[in-house]
């Protein structure tokens, strides 16, 4: 058995739900063969996020860390590639935080790549009959300081750790009132248990072109 930690974030800017923890918490309670998974809710706020992670790895002993979080407005799985080491808030945390220009860790590296087989996990959302693709940005609110931390842990002390980060796009009750993408909880922890299995049974990536011209 792999053991895979997902983790989701706490409703955040006026929302009643966030659909990262809705799907995480679901892929976690049925997850693929081969997968003992947990999964932890994680405060939407600067440096606490990142304390809940760490301290949510300690007690779990996971191979495998998974973070993900709403992106809304995109209308499919994205699979993060790289975490910049920058806190730029563009709106407040729920503690009402707002850094700008600010390092996630002071004297860390300008970023980290994920360690996940990103492409070989949007094939496998794709043959899931799901829509997926890579990312080549978190943004600079705290899903990338979320992202940037889990990353610097695997760099300098979690070694044998594998781990990145996944956006997933609104659910649909939180759309009723505004022409935005969306996708069902459902289909996200669908989308979720691929990137698990396909974690575990991938160590080397697919190379295919997965890139972007803006």
């Amino acid at each position: 058995m792999t053991r895979v930690l997902l983790t989701g974030f706490a409703p955040f800017d006026g929302e009643a739900v966030n659909p990262s923890w809705q799907a995480v918490r679901a892929a976690a309670a049925e997850p693929p063969p081969g997968i003992e998974a947990s999964a932890v809710e994680l405060p939407c706020v600067y440096g606490a996020s990142v304390a809940v992670l760490r301290a949510a790895i300690d007690e779990a002993r996971p191979e495998i860390v998974i973070c993900v979080g709403q992106a809304g407005g995109r209308p499919d799985i994205t699979v993060e590639r790289v975490a910049l080491n920058v806190d730029d808030a563009r709106i407040p945390d729920a503690t009402g935080a707002e850094p700008v220009d600010e390092p996630v860790v002071p004297g860390g590296p300008a970023a980290y790549f994920s360690t996940l087989p990103i492409k070989a996990c949007v094939a496998a959302v794709h043959a899931a009959g799901l829509p997926a693709s890579i990312s080549n940005t978190a943004g600079t609110f705290v899903c990338n300081h979320v992202f940037y931390g889990l990353a610097h842990l695997i760099a300098t002390e979690l070694t044998g750790v594998r781990g990145g980060f996944v956006h997933v796009p609104y659910a649909p009750e939180q759309v009723t009132d505004r022409s935005q993408p969306s996708l069902p909880v459902d289909a996200v922890a669908r989308a979720l248990r691929e990137i698990a299995a396909t974690t575990a049974r991938t160590r080397t990536d697919l190379r295919i072109a997965g890139g972007a011209t803006h």
